[in-house]
Parts: structure tokens; C-alpha cells; sequence
């Protein structure tokens, strides 16, 4: 019998209080995670750990890494103890052996920020992939790509970023910029329906680009997940609102978790 391959997710993160809180956003992550087969080991790419060269956490205890400010002492104090893989670095090598092995970085709030809702006992193996300022769009999914293979192994792809986000544009309440609203919806479209050849260059998509994404580093996350994703494979978005005028929460998820759905 053929293992069917590991679903990989898109995570739109968010606040890094989501950590924290009990809202509608983690409750879905919550219960989408809880529907997938248990993974073996989550490879997350994080908007927040850019480097020059592409390179894989590779400790045994990645430490948490609180890396804002101005935020609740309560959220300073979270600790995401989940064991690191130097098998799964190793393995994350040899499929790209241009990454290099890191012993520093750890886990940003990119990964344990949503991490924390949706495998709170912090039990299963976490590894970063860190994203290349040098690479180019489709360079980062030629990379992706390569790393396939590990969804066969029970490998959970995780992104963690923003489809929309432009801190310079927030709005604190409900509301949401039309700008940003149209954006999200149009990448849902083109994610849905176009070849990725279209969302390799997401600042052409449009008036609205250069405002919903004013840097890609919230952006390449997605490709990493679209990347591993097979030709064919079934993919549905969830918590698909723009919050805080100019964040998108919207969330997806490629594969089959065998008849549960997706939130």
C-alpha cells in the first residue's frame, strides 16, 4: 500500500499574541491540525529567519526565540520546548546539499506561534528552513520542490507567513483596508485556479501589490507549500479575513487529511 503523502499547510500568522489567546484564528488551526495524520516531524519556513544561503536548524533542543517587541510579559515568557532532528536536517541536506546546517537560530515566532495552538504538548520534531534574501522567487520554488520527497516520509511542510501584510498600514479594530481585502482575494484566485508561474512575481499582480506586500518575506512561505504540493493534489483555504486593516489571516492546506476537511 502506498503511504499517501503528509498534507502541508500555509499558516497566515498574524500577532504574535495568537500564541497566546484563544481566538477564531487558533481554534482552526487547532482543529485543522487535529484532523491531519500525526506527522512524523514538521519542517517549518518562517517569514522571520532570513539568511544568506538557505539553512536547517540542526540541534536537538531548539531554543524559543522571542525575536518582537512591546508585546505582554506573559508572551516573553512562553517557552515551545519541542525537540529539534538532526536526522531530518540531514535528510533536508541531501536532498539540497547547498543548505547549510545552523546551531544558533532555534525556533522564531513565525514557527511557535502557531505551533502552540495547534500541537500544544510540543512533542513532535521541529526543524526551520531558513529563507535566502539572495534567492528569487522561483528560485526559492525550484527549491522547494526538491524537498517533495519529505511529505512521502510523514513530513509536515509548514509556511508561516502573511499573504497581506504591511505593518506600516494597520488599522486597530475590525476593519480592513479595501486595498488589502482585494489582494487576498485575488491571490486566493490565482492560487486556486492559475499555474504558479503567476505568483512568482506577486508585485505585478495589480495596483495593490506594492501595498498589501512592501517586502516578499511574509510571501515566500507560501511557495515552499505550493512547491511541495503534487499536480492534481486538493487544496482549501480557512480563516480567510484580513484583520488589522492590512494582515491577512488567511490560511491553506494541500492534500488529503482522508475525509476530515479543512475548518
Amino acid at each position: 500500500m502506498i503511504q499517501a503523502p503528509t498534507p502541508a499547510l500555509f499558516i497566515g500568522h498574524g500577532s504574535p499574541m495568537n500564541a497566546i489567546e484563544a481566538n477564531r484564528f487558533t481554534r482552526a488551526w487547532a482543529a485543522c491540525f487535529a484532523a491531519l495524520p500525526r506527522p512524523q516531524a514538521i519542517l517549518c519556513v518562517s517569514a522571520h529567519w532570513e539568511t544568506d544561503g538557505t539553512k536547517v536548524t540542526a540541534m536537538e533542543r531548539p531554543r524559543t526565540i522571542h525575536d518582537f517587541g512591546g508585546f505582554p510579559a506573559e508572551l516573553f515568557a512562553v517557552d515551545y520546548p519541542a525537540p529539534g532532528s538532526l536526522a531530518l536536517a540531514e535528510r533536508i541536506r541531501r536532498l539540497v546539499p547547498e543548505i547549510a546546517l545552523d546551531h544558533t537560530w532555534g525556533l522564531d515566532h513565525g514557527t511557535w506561534s502557531v505551533l502552540r495552538p495547534m500541537r500544544p504538548a510540543a512533542d513532535l520534531p521541529v526543524v526551520q528552513l531558513s529563507l535566502d534574501r539572495r534567492r528569487s522567487p522561483r528560485e526559492h520554488l525550484k527549491l522547494a520542490r526538491r524537498l517533495r520527497p519529505l511529505r512521502q516520509e510523514g513530513v509536515l511542510v509548514l509556511g508561516s507567513g502573511n499573504l497581506v501584510h504591511n505593518l506600516g498600514r494597520i488599522l486597530w479594530g475590525e476593519g480592513a483596508h479595501g486595498w488589502a481585502e482585494a489582494f487576498d482575494q485575488l491571490l486566493a484566485e490565482r492560487i486556486s485556479s492559475g499555474p504558479l508561474e503567476d505568483l512568482l512575481d506577486p508585485l505585478a499582480l495589480g495596483p495593490d501589490a506594492a501595498l498589501a506586500l512592501p517586502s516578499l518575506e511574509h510571501y515566500l512561505p507560501l511557495l515552499y507549500v505550493l512547491g511541495v504540493r503534487d499536480p492534481g493534489e486538493p487544496l482549501g483555504f480557512f480563516t480567510a479575513e484580513v484583520t488589522l486593516g492590512a494582515i491577512s489571516m488567511r490560511s491553506l492546506k494541500v492534500g488529503s487529511d482522508g475525509g476530515s476537511g479543512v475548518p
